[in-house]
């Protein structure tokens, strides 16, 4: 299989040393001997601030500290994807020309891995096929049972936090079954009055069960500003720690839909049981007689 020599690989270096303006004196990340016409790199944005690197900054890398290397301008700092597998690894990202890297690495026309795009699923399949088939040691894996291998972990995790809601919302809705038990009990004078002049228990019933309802929605949406503010600040916070773009909290428009809609479903239920519990008492039984 050929190789474009213009495809660009991704070398990890540990980096610590500031590189000077392309005006003066190149300042080596491993010492080396500089090149007459330096090539270009790119960096990311965690090494450019570690190290206090620019654009048109020059360096010199090389596969380790003590040994030759290139003199490389900095073309570009680029940012990191929002990737949960990478935000934990303190390594530093420079990407180089395929015939730059061979060359720093020693490895010649050799590569541990590399990525080739097709067109349809059939293609993939055949592509897959043919390599895993062309020798021994090849071993060929479609990107999605990568993602599905390496997200795992994240899988877990994310059954784990469902369970937890699960649990959540029941225990929630036990808990507001008996508040509002308690609340519709506090009136049971002004229900036996009401059932004294002439209120139908379904008029009752229907104004405990709308006041329940109002209230549920009144909650949900000032747990939906709650919930919005405390992700903003988890996401700025832990944004800044790991130096990533990756959203670590989200409040979707799912989220509040389900909120508001499971508020007032378990709100109507718990006010129209409170309520229906106490019209089925007697009015003077309401009274304490």
């Amino acid at each position: 299989m050929r190789v474009n020599h213009r495809f660009v690989c991704l070398l990890l270096l540990a980096v610590a040393v500031r590189g000077a303006p392309a005006q003066q004196t190149p300042r080596s990340i491993a010492r080396g001997v500089p090149q007459d016409a330096p090539r270009s790199i790119t960096i990311d944005s965690r090494l450019a601030a570690d190290a206090s690197l620019h654009v048109g900054d020059r360096v010199v890398v090389a596969a380790g500290t003590g040994e030759p290397g290139d003199t490389v301008v900095i073309a570009a700092i680029t940012q990191r994807r929002a990737d949960p597998a990478e935000i934990a690894r303190g390594e530093y990202r420079v990407r180089l020309h395929l015939g730059q890297l061979q060359s720093l690495l020693g490895y010649g026309d050799r590569v541990d891995r590399f990525a080739i795009a097709t067109p349809s699923a059939g293609a993939t399949a055949d592509a897959v096929a043919r390599i895993n088939a062309s020798a021994f040691g090849f071993q060929a894996h479609r990107s999605a049972d990568v993602a599905v291998e390496t997200s795992k972990t994240f899988a877990v995790v994310s059954r784990f936090h469902r369970a937890i809601g699960t649990i959540t919302i029941v225990a929630s809705a036990i808990f507001l079954l008996c508040i509002m038990l308690l609340k519709v009990d506090e009136r049971r004078r002004d229900v036996a009055a009401l059932r004294l002049i002439g209120c139908t228990e379904r008029t009752i019933v229907g104004s405990v069960v709308l006041e329940a309802a109002a209230i549920a929605v009144l909650g949900s949406l000032f747990g939906v500003v709650v919930g919005g503010t405390a992700s903003f600040l988890v996401n700025r916070h832990y944004q800044a720690v790991y130096r990533t773009p990756l959203r670590f909290s989200i409040v979707t428009g799912d989220i509040v839909l389900l909120a508001v809609a499971l508020a007032l479903v378990l709100g109507i239920v718990a006010g129209w049981l409170a309520a229906r519990r106490l019209v089925r008492t007697p009015p003077l039984a309401l009274f304490g007689r």
